[in-house]
């Protein structure tokens, strides 16, 4: 069930961690690599890796069917069982018509969250979270390995760029909305830690559809807003879709709008649903994508 994987996903959590906690040692932690932040912008968008289209994201609203006393009761056993077991656990939420959306957002995604919560207030330490996440990662891989793959709708594949915003090394969560475009039917790539320079080559060089920025920091709208005017000059696409999200963006989606970009979307699904109308709004382009 647990495979060769689990080596790879283990290491993929621990190395945020272990530079929180690294810098806590060296008594010159700032605020916004807490381990709070990590699990915010790292490791949270990797449970919501979830399969969805538009037709099964509407599905799945009438299938939230977790309350909250569950997501609180299930929050305290990553620390108590192991991967296989907690399996079991959210099995039975499935076998009770629970969707696997509803699984990442209203199960997965708060007993995370409820991970980092205890490590800040010192009720659980370094292994233990970690230790923890990685459960919970390796029981969403196993849920979303069972689901199929949904294409959105689109007759022809898009093609998607995801980027951090150059400058921001926080680049789990570009990787994990790459990973949800891909499971919807999407061509996707990402770039890792990009410079401006490389990454409007990429878009010069390629008639990428999409292109989304992920912001795991605050920067100035100015800087935004200049990087994309720069996109649009530059990309061998002239209708390129722009998208952005983060921390950010969340707390104040206007600012999508006023730094020139096509839109956000509150979390990796959200903005997979946005893409989707996006395109189909566009004609077909006779660009080789390819």
């Amino acid at each position: 069930m647990f495979g060769a994987g689990s080596a790879v996903l283990r290491g993929v959590i621990t190395a945020p961690l272990e530079r929180v906690r690294r810098l806590n040692v060296a008594a010159d932690c700032d605020q916004n690599d807490s381990v709070n932040s990590v699990i915010e912008n790292e490791i949270i968008p990797r449970l919501l890796m979830a399969h969805s289209g538009t037709e099964q994201r509407t599905k799945s609203r009438l299938l939230r069917s977790i309350t909250p006393e569950d997501a609180s009761r299930f929050a305290m056993l990553p620390l108590q069982l192991e991967a296989a077991n907690l399996l079991e656990e959210v099995d039975g939420f499935i076998a009770k018509g629970a969707s696997v959306e509803s699984i990442c957002l209203d199960l997965l995604a708060p007993a995370a969250r409820k991970l980092g919560e205890m490590w800040e207030s010192d009720e659980c330490d370094f292994l233990d979270v970690t230790m923890g996440l990685w459960r919970l990662q390796e029981v969403m891989r196993e849920v979303a390995a069972r689901s199929p793959v949904e294409h959105g709708g689109l007759a022809t594949p898009r093609s998607a760029l995801f980027s951090p915003m150059p400058g921001d090394h926080h680049n789990f969560g570009t990787l994990m909305i790459e990973e949800v475009f891909a499971r919807g039917g999407w061509r996707s790539e990402a770039l890792v830690k990009p410079e401006r320079r490389e990454l409007l080559d990429r878009l010069a060089r390629q008639p990428f559809d999409l292109l989304g920025l992920t912001l795991a920091r605050d920067c100035p709208s100015s800087a935004l807003a200049n990087l994309i005017k720069a996109v649009r000059n530059v990309s061998a696409n002239p209708h390129i879709t722009v998208l952005v999200g983060g921390r950010m963006i969340n707390e104040n989606p206007g600012i999508a709008v006023e730094v020139g970009a096509d839109g956000t979307g509150a979390d990796a699904l959200a903005a997979l649903e946005l893409a989707n109308s996006l395109v189909k709004a566009v004609a077909p382009s006779d660009l080789n994508l390819g």
